[in-house]
């Protein structure tokens, strides 16, 4: 190796070293003032790591707002959308990627400019839909808002797994017989596995951090997601109750970086593996 290529692969791996501490900050900034006393937190002069480490922010979080039970509506909803989600793509992601032809062209247009639209512009027609279908402040409402937002990037992310799946299996259970249908769940299924479970947890982990949707559609205490409850260690005037809320916002991080952890290789492989010819 040249000391010219060497100099490249040292200044790569410094800006990905960058990168990776950029991104860690809010998170390890966020575990830090968890941590720290209420004196701590008010002094003049912040510090890196809790001077003092305590759990009283833990304590007080629960004590103060409902977690537990905001957590359980998170999770209903989140597990819901996902399983729906999946269960609607998979069989529109195979006639996406086998029969390429008009549907499969308004299916891929529709994905692309789905993705364009930001919030704001579709929370107007979207709650008149739902109040239509008496479907507001409901966790009902709130999973099929989850499963139609992250329906097109499973049927991106699905598509791209079921082109990786050689078609000469599925030629070869059609010979012996098989139809469509079994085909799909006899042999495209089993081979879809990894891409399956990938895909249901990322749209688990989208609706388990979405906020903008819960936040205009739950309305009763008793239904708002985890996310909207950190919203209420908010003081009337904007003051955070800080400890209190890194904590709360700790834990409520924790689920997803952890379910990410263990399917970020299957996503990057479910993201690329369309782009290999069988």
């Amino acid at each position: 190796m040249t000391r010219t290529s060497r100099t490249v692969r040292a200044g790569q791996y410094a800006a990905l070293l960058c990168y990776l501490v950029f991104l860690a900050f809010p998170f390890l900034w966020l575990l830090s003032t968890a941590f720290k006393p209420a004196r701590e937190l008010g002094s003049l002069h912040p510090t890196w790591f809790p001077e003092h480490p305590t759990t009283d922010n833990f304590r007080q979080a629960f004590e103060e707002q409902p977690l537990l039970r905001a957590a359980a509506n998170s999770l209903t909803a989140a597990l819901c959308a996902a399983v729906i989600a999946v269960a609607v793509a998979t069989p529109l992601a195979y006639v996406m990627a086998r029969h390429r032809g008009r549907l499969s062209r308004a299916a891929t247009g529709w994905v692309v400019v789905s993705q364009a639209f930001p919030f704001v512009l579709v929370i107007i027609p979207l709650f008149l839909v739902l109040k239509n279908l008496r479907l507001i402040n409901s966790l009902g409402g709130l999973v099929l808002v989850y499963v139609v937002w992250s329906l097109p990037f499973a049927l991106w992310m699905l598509a791209g797994y079921v082109r990786a799946v050689p078609r000469e299996l599925e030629e070869a259970a059609a010979v012996d017989g098989a139809g469509k249908a079994r085909i799909l769940l006899s042999v495209t299924a089993p081979l879809l596995a990894p891409g399956i479970v990938a895909t249901a947890l990322f749209a688990f982990i989208t609706a388990w951090n979405e906020f903008f949707f819960a936040l205009v559609l739950l309305k009763t205490p008793e239904k708002q997601t985890l996310p909207v409850v950190l919203t209420h260690f908010l003081g009337a005037e904007g003051a955070a109750d800080l400890g209190p809320l890194a904590a709360a916002s700790f834990l409520a991080t924790l689920p997803s970086l952890v379910v990410f952890a263990l399917i970020q290789r299957r996503i990057t492989g479910g993201l690329t593996s369309g782009a290999v010819k069988h």
